[in-house]
């Protein structure tokens, strides 16, 4: 059920940024995911329908990019793309893995009129 609370957070956003700048419309917002943030993007999306009517967001579609899952072998040096089912290190088999990228979570951009 987080994702209702992280759904606030991206309305407000747009809400915010259409004030500052005198935006009538939001008809766009692009999002980054990481894989291993542990967010579900439909119910992102589903929330989102919901709470924004009435809003200057009202009908803005989320762009959602998903982000993967990027660690460095503190073993062997290797860096690079890992499943997040099977976290291992596929040049050495090592556990020793500092996590790059995959947490994200983000309003990249609004497009608006």
């Amino acid at each position: 059920m987080h994702e209702l609370a992280i759904t606030q957070s991206i309305l407000d956003i747009a809400e915010n940024a259409a004030r500052e700048h005198g935006v009538k419309k939001v008809r766009e917002v692009r999002i980054k995911i990481g894989d291993y943030s542990g967010v579900v993007p439909q119910c992102i999306q589903y929330y989102f329908d919901l709470i924004s009517k009435g809003t200057v967001a009202e009908g803005a579609k989320l762009k959602m990019e998903k982000l993967p899952i990027l660690m460095r072998c503190e073993e062997c040096g290797w860096q690079g793309e890992v499943d997040k089912h099977h976290i291992e290190c596929p040049a050495c088999g090592g556990i020793r893995l500092r996590l790059l990228q995959g947490r994200e979570f983000y309003v990249e951009s609004l497009e608006v009129d």
